[in-house]
């Protein structure tokens, strides 16, 4: 049974968040790449702030799983960026896992198989099976 998140755990889990994607955008805009966006849309710490789970939403999807990639291969140095931007906030940044976040693309397929008159409720096989993660 999942414990319910301390005030510090929601305030961490805020501040991540932000500057996470600050520093995404900044990375972003500094290798000159038109044409991607990547959205933090959640992040999860754990109640000894040792560890957070980050999860992102990259536009345009079907470059993706591509970028995602790269993030990882990255998140050594994505961290070191935020220990500094953090350091007056934090003692010690925790550990950074990326997840891919795949709501909004889960929530186009109904809607799209709604608007074919398909009721992806009655008819489950319709939609594409969610990965879980």
């Amino acid at each position: 049974m999942d414990k319910q998140e301390t005030p510090r755990q929601k305030k961490i889990n805020k501040v991540l968040q932000q500057e996470v994607a600050t520093l995404l955008q900044g990375a972003i805009r500094q290798e000159n790449v038109s044409n991607l966006m990547i959205s933090v849309t959640k992040v999860h710490v754990t109640s000894d702030l040792t560890s957070a789970k980050i999860y992102l939403s990259i536009f345009p999807t079907q470059d993706a799983q591509r970028h995602f990639e790269v993030l990882k291969e990255n998140k050594f140095q994505l961290r070191h960026d935020l220990s500094q931007r953090m350091k007056n906030q934090l003692r010690r940044v925790p550990d950074l896992q990326f997840f891919l976040d795949d709501s909004l693309d889960y929530i186009e397929s109904i809607d799209n198989e709604l608007k074919k008159g398909k009721n992806p409720i009655k008819n489950p096989e319709a939609l594409e099976p969610r990965q879980k993660k």
